[in-house]
């Protein structure tokens, strides 16, 4: 059997189901063995993402160890 037919025919098995609990289980493994996670994202969490995107293309960041330092440096004054 080629992967589309069996694609096809657990399509076909999952759409007849209606045991929520069963289903949520089903989705459990598909995440766990997803090749990539698809987020959905507000306008407003697009204009932040691209936003840092632009802070790093300008090089306005912080490297781990620069930020590592800086949290050594806090936990000295209390």
């Amino acid at each position: 059997m080629k992967i589309a037919e069996l694609k096809e025919i657990i399509a076909h098995r999952i759409a007849g189901i209606n045991d929520k609990t069963f289903l949520s289980a089903i989705n459990t493994i598909l995440a766990a063995k997803s090749e990539s996670t698809v987020y959905i994202t507000t306008p407003e969490q697009k204009l932040a993402i691209q936003e840092g995107r632009d802070q790093i293309a300008r090089g306005e960041f912080f490297t781990n160890e620069e930020v590592k330092k800086e949290m050594d440096e806090w936990l000295k004054e209390k």
